[in-house]
């Protein structure tokens, strides 16, 4: 288990600090999906008893490795897109039993639309970009199903809307529609501050679709990043609860942590 390291009173309450951080285009850079220019302040977090846990709408699979290489593997993960939470330690090989239960439940609805679980790893590697290697790791799903629609914008509608009928939530995003049980990050980092009980809160994200997460902390960063669509102004920002980096990804990930931990550290405990 993580090492809890703030005292007050003689009872332990919690880790001081719990990072919640995106991760494509945040974390990872966008281009070569390095995290290495925050090597060295994941490690001064990890050696301050500070949790970091990743948020993503990777799947378990494809986040295990990262978050182990990271020196994250006692923390959990927020996956697919906080469909579902990987556990500490979990190497991403999971029950699928909820997976399999969407897929059935999809299948009671209208035709037209093709998920990842209908496709070969060769399929999901030309519509996502990714290599075969790591299309097959994105396939592994076991909370949500994204996919493509065939049919016309209308039909799609009457689509959605008999998924939300059957219980099921619907995200569209820029080129996938994507099923599932519901959950979003901020609900399930809701949880887990709720498990944890850390003395503050961060998080971190690059897109519009981490702003519930970055207001539900008490210090939000917004990761610079060109190809995102980018997040409008957020309340807080003058009175800097919600910061912006200048430099985009794991460089500006750094940099937005550097300052705040040495911010924190001249800041007497509660």
């Amino acid at each position: 288990m993580p090492k809890f390291v703030f005292y007050c009173r003689g009872m332990t309450l919690g880790p001081r600090l719990l990072v919640f951080s995106d991760l494509d285009g945040t974390l990872l850079d966008h281009a070569s999906y390095s995290w290495q220019p925050a090597a060295g302040v994941l490690r001064r977090l990890e050696l301050a008893g500070c949790g970091v846990i990743l948020a993503s709408s990777k799947t378990a699979a494809e986040i295990a490795p990262l978050r182990d290489a990271m020196g994250l593997g006692d923390w959990p993960a927020i996956v697919e897109n906080g469909s579902g939470v990987l556990d500490p330690g979990a190497d991403g090989t999971g029950d699928d039993a909820a997976y399999r239960e969407l897929r059935a439940a999809i299948a009671r609805l209208p035709t037209g639309f093709t998920g990842f679980g209908d496709m070969t790893s060769q399929d999901t590697a030309a519509h996502t970009g990714l290599s075969a290697k790591a299309a097959e790791l994105a396939r592994a799903r076991q909370f949500s199903e994204p996919g493509l629609w065939s049919g016309n914008d209308a039909d799609r509608e009457i689509f959605i809307d008999k998924a939300r009928q059957a219980g099921l939530a619907a995200q569209q995003g820029g080129r996938f529609l994507t099923l599932s049980f519901g959950g979003t990050k901020a609900d399930r980092m809701d949880a887990l501050i709720a498990k944890y009980r850390p003395a503050r809160t961060v998080a971190l994200g690059d897109a519009p679709n981490d702003v519930e997460m970055l207001n539900r902390a008490d210090f939000g960063v917004v990761v610079a990043n060109p190809a995102s669509p980018g997040i409008p102004p957020l309340p807080g920002e003058d009175a800097g609860r919600i910061r912006r980096t200048r430099l985009p990804g794991p460089q500006g990930w750094a940099e937005a942590m550097t300052a705040l931990l040495d911010e924190l550290t001249t800041t007497k405990d509660p």
